[in-house]
């Protein structure tokens, strides 16, 4: 094969990696964002939680024990 044959098939195939991976990236952005809204929601809702139990600061504010 000449070098030309072989650096059109090299560049078709790094084409095609790129696209691969463009897709993949889209698809784990959109996972990523599902996930960010999802934790946010549940931190709402424990954030709640605690808030009817009556503790007077959210355990996420809350010092460790070991301070």
């Amino acid at each position: 094969m000449s070098d030309q044959t072989n650096l059109e098939e090299q560049l078709a195939h790094l084409s095609r990696t790129v696209d691969d991976l463009s897709d993949i990236v889209a698809r784990q952005e959109g996972e990523i964002s599902k996930l960010t809204y999802r934790v946010q929601m549940l931190m709402e809702r424990e954030a709640s939680r605690e808030m009817d139990t009556g503790s007077s600061v959210p355990l996420a504010d809350q010092r460790p024990p070991h301070y």
